[in-house]
């Protein structure tokens, strides 16, 4: 059994709870071990990066300390901020030696040190890494044979390549491989590498919102059956402000958002309440 260390971020411990319900669930059918370190503590968000590098440097190399201290070789998230933001900080320190020696010194006090030996990832690209497209069509119980998904990812997970690159950031097919092995069909958009806005959303409501509405349209007129985002943060713009957002550019209609975790789920044969579906804003209908 793959055995990770998982970094599920704020997000999905708090506001998404149904994303940490619905990769639990995903990943003990799929025999990938995921361990929580209790010492794990929020990235930051890029918040911290605004205000203190150091800080936020810092605050993440202690995280990838830990894991490995623990003897992990790969963190796993399903927060694609947290993606970004602790790839970032494994970039900048692994590419600065005088930098690394820096943070080191403030981690010290601590009693760790942050070597450069673990990887971040995001669970999609282990689903793809660990099982491959043949292996997940291997665990489908229930194809979601007929079912157009729409693809949307958002920023975090494929810009900038520099820092992330698992795929191209112009053209990435994670998400369509795995709705193709679970037996469904990618709807194809012009939006779905847009932004979603939600980190515009204090300063400026209506910008995110239009950001936001026009990205949910896209997916009803590529005639797309239901949306999947593997970031928490998109999902809460797409689902639970849905209707706000479609308002807001003049639109009215309703389409289910559900997290990458959850659909895969739904195709592993996992019962929709061990998948959160029940907490998803718009209705999930199953079956």
């Amino acid at each position: 059994m793959a055995e990770f260390a998982f970094y599920p971020g704020c997000a999905a411990k708090g506001a998404s709870k149904e994303l940490y319900e619905s990769t639990v669930a995903v990943a003990e059918e799929l025999e990938l071990k995921l361990t929580e370190l209790p010492q794990f503590s929020c990235c930051g968000a890029g918040v911290l990066e605004e205000i203190k590098e150091a800080l936020d440097l810092a605050v993440n190399a202690r995280n990838l300390a830990y894991a490995e201290r623990e003897g992990f070789n790969t963190v796993v998230t399903v927060c694609s901020t947290c993606l970004l933001v602790l790839r970032r900080t494994k970039y900048l320190l692994d590419n600065d030696e005088e930098l690394k020696s820096k943070v080191n010194e403030i981690l010290a006090e601590a009693g760790l040190e942050y070597k450069g030996n673990v990887e971040v990832k995001h669970f999609h690209w282990v689903l793809l890494e660990e099982l491959g497209e043949e292996g997940l069509k291997e665990r489908v119980k229930k194809p979601l044979t007929g079912l157009k998904v729409y693809p949307y990812y958002g920023c975090h997970t494929v810009r900038p390549y520099e820092i992330l690159g698992f795929e191209p950031s112009e053209n990435p097919q994670s998400l369509e491989r795995i709705i193709r092995a679970i037996g469904a069909e990618p709807a194809v958009g012009e939006r779905r590498l847009k932004c979603c806005g939600f980190h515009a959303f204090w300063p400026n409501p209506t910008g995110s919102m239009v950001l936001t509405g026009l990205n949910l349209k896209d997916a009803k007129e590529s005639g797309a059956d239901c949306v999947v985002t593997p970031c928490p943060l998109c999902h809460m713009n797409l689902d639970a402000n849905q209707s706000r957002a479609l308002k807001t550019i003049g639109e009215s209609f309703q389409i289910p958002v559900l997290h990458l975790p959850q659909l895969v789920g739904l195709a592993l044969g996992i019962e929709p309440k061990k998948l959160g579906l029940h907490r998803n804003i718009v209705p999930v209908k199953v079956g």
